[in-house]
C-alpha cells in the first residue's frame, strides 16, 4: 500500500511539473498582454480604441497557442511543438471562451500522437526521405487532431463553460451567494471571468440597483482577494523565475485590475483552485454579513475601481471583505506553494546529480542517448539517426537514438553526433555530453567505430 501511494504521489508531482512547465515559460506574454489590457480597453488608464485591438486577438489566439506549443515541444520537442499549435486551431475556432483548457490539453496531445508515429515509422523511413515523410506526417496528423478539436473536444469544453454560468446563477437564485464561489473562481481560471461578471452578476446587479440603491453581486468575481492570496504565497514561499515574476503580476492584477494575470500561477499548481475559491467565499461571506454593495461594476477590477464604485457606507466593509479573502487565500495556498517549490527544487537536484553522472560516464563507453544534431533538426540528422539505428539494431545494442536542431538538443544526451561544422553550437547546447564529429550523415564510417565502442572493442575519439 506504501508503494502504490509513493508512486501515486510520483504521478502527481510529475504532472504537476509537466503543467507548470506549460505555463511557466509563457508568464511574460501574459504579462504583456495584461499591460496592454489595462492601459487601453475602454475602462484602463489610457483607453485607445486603436490599441485596444490587440487585447481579443492576444488572448483567443496567441496565449493559447503559446501554452500548445510549449505543451507539445515538453513532449516530443520543436516537431511537437509544431503539432501542438495545429491541433489547438480547432479547439480556438471551435469556442466562444479562450480556450486555455483547451490549449493545455490538445498541445501535449499533438505532441505524444507525433512522438508515437515517429517511433514506429523512422526504424523504417528509407535513407534520403526522412524530411519529406516526417513534414507530411507532422501536417496530417495535426490536421485531424485539429478536426478533433473542432468537432470533439472544443464543444465538450464550451458546455462546461456555460454549465458553470447556469450553476452560478442558480446559486444566486437560491440565495446561497457565499457558495457562488465554488463555480465563479474555477471558472475564472477558464478565463470565463468577463462572461460571469458582464454576464451574469452584472444584469442581476443593475436590477438590485434599481430597487435598493446597491448590489454584492457586483462584488463577487470582481474581489482581488484571492488572486492576490495566491500570488502573495508565491512570493513569500517560492524562489528564482516563479518568484522574481510575482512583484509584477501583483501590481498588475491589485491595482491594473486584470485579474488574468495570476490565473497561470493556479493553473501550473492546480490544487490552488481550493485556496482561491476559500478567498472567494471567506470574502462574500464578509461582505453579506457585513451587508456592503456597489453601484456598478468594478472595470478593470481594481482596488481603486472597487473603491470608486463602492455604496454609500460600504467602503471599510468592501476593503475588510478584500483583506479577509486575501488572508484566507494566502493561508490556504500556503502549503500548497511550498510543496510546489520542493518539487521544483528536487528536480533542480536531480537535474545536478544527472550532469554529474553524464560527467562520469565521459571515457567509460557508457552511453545510453544518442542525437544526432543538425540546423533544422529534420533532414541530415534524420538520416544519420536512422542509419545508426540500423547498426545497433544489427549489433544488438539497445541504445536509444533520435535528431534534434543543434541548438536544442536535449540535456540527457550522453553522445552528440555533429557535422564539424555544427560542433561548437552542438557544444554549446549540451556542454556535459560527449560530442562526435563528422563530415557525411548517410555513409560515415564513424558509424562503425561508435558502435565497435558500444561494443567494448575500441575507444571513439572526441
Amino acid at each position: 500500500m506504501q508503494g502504490t501511494a509513493l508512486g501515486a504521489r510520483a504521478h502527481i508531482q510529475r504532472f504537476g511539473r509537466f503543467l507548470s512547465g506549460m505555463v511557466m515559460p509563457n508568464i511574460g506574454a501574459f504579462l504583456a498582454w495584461a499591460l496592454i489590457t489595462a492601459l487601453f480597453i475602454p475602462t484602463g488608464w489610457l483607453p485607445s480604441e486603436k490599441l485596444a485591438a490587440l487585447v481579443g486577438p492576444m488572448i483567443t489566439y496567441m496565449l493559447p497557442m503559446l501554452i500548445a506549443y510549449t505543451g507539445g515541444k515538453l513532449v516530443w520537442g520543436v516537431r511537437g511543438g509544431v503539432v501542438g499549435v495545429i491541433a489547438t486551431m480547432g479547439v480556438i475556432v471551435g469556442a466562444d471562451v479562450p480556450m486555455f483548457l483547451g490549449a493545455m490539453m490538445m498541445g501535449p496531445l499533438g505532441g505524444w500522437a507525433i512522438k508515437k508515429w515517429d517511433e514506429v515509422v523512422e526504424p523504417v523511413i528509407p535513407v534520403g526521405f526522412e524530411m519529406l515523410i516526417n513534414n507530411f506526417s507532422a501536417g496530417i496528423m495535426g490536421g485531424l487532431l485539429s478536426l478533433l478539436g473542432l468537432i470533439v473536444i472544443g464543444p465538450v469544453i464550451n458546455g462546461l463553460s456555460h454549465f458553470l454560468m447556469a450553476g452560478v446563477d442558480s446559486i444566486i437564485s437560491m440565495r446561497l451567494l457565499p457558495l457562488a464561489s465554488i463555480l465563479v473562481e474555477p471558472g475564472k481560471i477558464l478565463f470565463l471571468n468577463n462572461a460571469i461578471n458582464h454576464g451574469v452578476f452584472g444584469p442581476l446587479g443593475v436590477q438590485q440597483v434599481q430597487e435598493t440603491g446597491k448590489s454584492i453581486l457586483f462584488l463577487i468575481e470582481t474581489n482581488p482577494g484571492p488572486g492576490l492570496g495566491i500570488l502573495l504565497a508565491y512570493l513569500v514561499f517560492t524562489k528564482g523565475t516563479v518568484r522574481e515574476t510575482t512583484p509584477g503580476a501583483i501590481i498588475i492584477h491589485f491595482f491594473g485590475g486584470i485579474h488574468e494575470i495570476y490565473f497561470p500561477y493556479v493553473l501550473m499548481n492546480p490544487f490552488l483552485i481550493l485556496a482561491v475559491i476559500a478567498g472567494g467565499f471567506s470574502g462574500v461571506l464578509t461582505n453579506v454579513l457585513l451587508s456592503t454593495g456597489a453601484f456598478a461594476t468594478p472595470s478593470p477590477g481594481s482596488i481603486f475601481a472597487l473603491m470608486a464604485v463602492a455604496a454609500k457606507g460600504s467602503h471599510l466593509g468592501i476593503l475588510m471583505a478584500v483583506i479577509v479573502s486575501t488572508a484566507v487565500s494566502f493561508i490556504v495556498a500556503m502549503p500548497f506553494v511550498r510543496r510546489f517549490d520542493r518539487m521544483n527544487r528536487e528536480a533542480g537536484d536531480k537535474l545536478e546529480a544527472a550532469k554529474k553522472q553524464t560527467q562520469d560516464f565521459k571515457g567509460l563507453g557508457k552511453v545510453s542517448k544518442i542525437v544526432f544534431a543538425c540546423d533544422a533538426g529534420m533532414g541530415s540528422s534524420a538520416m544519420g539517426a536512422n542509419r545508426l539505428k540500423k547498426k545497433l539494431k544489427a549489433a544488438g545494442l539497445n541504445v536509444h537514438v533520435e535528431h534534434a536542431p543543434v541548438d536544442e538538443v536535449p540535456m540527457d544526451a550522453d553522445l552528440v553526433i555533429s557535422h564539424v561544422n555544427l560542433t561548437e553550437r552542438a557544444r554549446q547546447s549540451a556542454p556535459n555530453a560527449r560530442h562526435f564529429s563528422i563530415t557525411n550523415f548517410v555513409n560515415a564510417p564513424e558509424y562503425d567505430e561508435i558502435v565497435a565502442e558500444l561494443s567494448g572493442k575500441t575507444p571513439v575519439d572526441v
